[in-house]
């Protein structure tokens, strides 16, 4: 029996009207996500993969087309109705971390718990996850006083803080160096396969992807190839 659908993207178009002309972004993309899976998706600047990405995390509307997230159409759904759908069902990670400098690394992962107002005191797995990424000792640093490596890891632990079945992450890596960029892949690999978390990660790193069950490649807007890694 097949695993349900995490991520469904049917037909879906993105274009910019710059009032001279129409630029197309995206030109009909399809394709599903089991739960479950770690997918990447490649491909060369301009070939519409953040875009692509922005659309799955409900940041941004398709022009047509339809996304659904955990059997959820949001395609039309208004900011409060999607706010709610990210609060339970997506987690994120960017390139540039986006944590709150005036946080510390323990309140910036406990973070989602209080703005979805979960029951509860969050503070327990707040700290487990720290621990999970070798931070606990850290934990009252604030942004200026970690690494970068230490500050995408931090991102990691508040991604995971709600326990969401999808985890978005753009170019988790980008701005690390080799080592801190293996250590923050290994603990995405371990999350995503402890939890059964989906993972969508856009990348333009072959070498990260090669770690994907799956590489979804974008050229000028169109999906080019769709290839699952040999069992």
């Amino acid at each position: 029996m097949s695993n349900p659908i995490a991520v469904e993207v049917d037909s879906v178009t993105r274009e910019i009207d710059t009032g001279t002309h129409v630029v197309k972004i995206l030109k009909g993309i399809s394709f599903t996500v089991p739960h479950g899976e770690f997918v990447a998706i490649m491909g060369a600047s301009g070939s519409g993969k953040s875009t692509l990405l922005g659309l799955l995390a409900g940041l941004d509307a398709p022009t047509s087309g339809k996304i659904s997230l955990d059997q959820i159409d949001i395609t039309h759904l208004s900011e409060d109705e999607m706010a709610r759908v990210r609060g339970s069902k997506v987690g994120f990670v960017f390139q540039s971390y986006q944590l709150i400098p005036t946080l510390t690394a323990e309140e910036n992962v406990l973070l989602p718990h209080e703005l979805t107002d979960r029951a509860g005191d969050g503070m327990p797995r707040a700290r487990q996850l720290l621990e999970q990424v070798g931070l606990l000792d850290r934990a009252s640093h604030y942004p200026v006083q970690l690494s970068g490596g230490e500050q995408q890891r931090v991102a990691l632990a508040r991604a995971f803080m709600t326990q969401p079945p999808i985890l978005l992450a753009d170019e988790p890596t980008g701005n690390l160096d080799t080592a801190n960029g293996r250590i923050v892949l290994d603990l995405l690999i371990k999350l995503n396969r402890e939890q059964g978390t989906t993972l969508v990660m856009v990348t333009h790193d072959q070498q990260l992807a090669t770690y994907a069950d799956r590489v979804i490649t974008l050229r000028d807007g169109l999906l080019i190839s769709d290839e699952k890694k040999a069992a």
